[in-house]
């Protein structure tokens, strides 16, 4: 495992550049389109994209005429119907290879919610949920976003970045205060996702939301990096720490089968 916190890396998210090839410039744009609580404007859409607003403007166009983005009027952009179905079939295509993986870690982590995320720039998606059979239901969905800096799939994926990678994500995404428990100060996450590359896992204590806690483990593509990651998801009221932390392995193996999958 590596933890890379001496490597390079050049923050690109948050910054109007010229740099980059023109698909890749699109699929940046594509990216700062799919954030939620659109549509948005062009000016929000050229600074997460990292491109000047002239650039934007011209892409939007070309995407708009291809039916994957959509002028919805009033300088503002959303997705477009195309890029919408496209997206569903992949989230069909994905769950359908990870569900019975999610769904026997589910069963073993005491019937306890499992999620599955896809890191997307500076935040997470979630890719796939398997509920939990208890009276209660979380109030995540499919397509949710999730921040990365106060969930347990969050600092999973941070752990295994690059620091100065780190340090780029939170200056685009800010470390907003979720509750008292969450992080707030870069030295004390950096100290935290130390301690996950030393475990091996990620834990959120409350630290998004009140009275959930839950555990995460990283899922890495063949080169090493950060894909997304897993979790299992309680309530600090019915499930104890202990309870949570004893599946941790079936988490941490799971994560691994996760990696062949998608």
């Amino acid at each position: 495992m590596s933890s890379g916190l001496d490597e390079a890396a050049t923050p690109r998210r948050g910054r109007s550049s010229p740099a980059g090839t023109s698909v890749e410039k699109a699929m940046r744009i594509l990216e700062a389109l799919a954030v939620e609580d659109g549509p948005h404007r062009l000016m929000d859409v050229a600074e997460r994209a990292g491109v000047p607003r002239s650039t934007a403007y011209r892409v939007l166009a070309t995407l708009g005429a291809e039916g994957f983005a959509q002028n919805c009027g009033d300088g503002r952009y959303g997705i477009g119907t195309r890029l919408g179905g496209l997206g569903a079939r992949i989230v069909r295509m994905l769950s359908a290879g990870v569900g019975p993986t999610l769904q026997e870690l589910q069963r073993g982590a005491g019937g306890n919610t499992v999620h599955l995320a896809v890191r997307v720039g500076d935040h997470a998606v979630y890719l796939h949920k398997v509920d939990s059979d208890k009276p209660y239901e979380m109030r995540s969905r499919v397509g949710n976003q999730l921040r990365l800096h106060c969930t347990a799939i969050g600092k999973a994926i941070l752990a295994h970045l690059q620091r100065r990678e780190v340090e780029a994500i939170v200056m685009s995404a800010g470390m907003e205060s979720r509750t008292p428990a969450t992080i707030t100060d870069m030295a004390a996450l950096h100290a935290e996702l130390a301690v996950v590359r030393e475990r091996g896992y990620a834990m959120d204590d409350e630290e998004n939301e009140p009275t959930v806690r839950c555990i995460g483990a990283v899922v890495l593509d063949r080169a090493g990096r950060p894909r997304g990651g897993v979790s299992v998801s309680t309530v600090t009221f019915v499930v104890e720490r202990a309870e949570l932390l004893g599946y941790v392995p079936l988490l941490r193996a799971t994560a691994r089968r996760v990696a062949d999958l998608i």
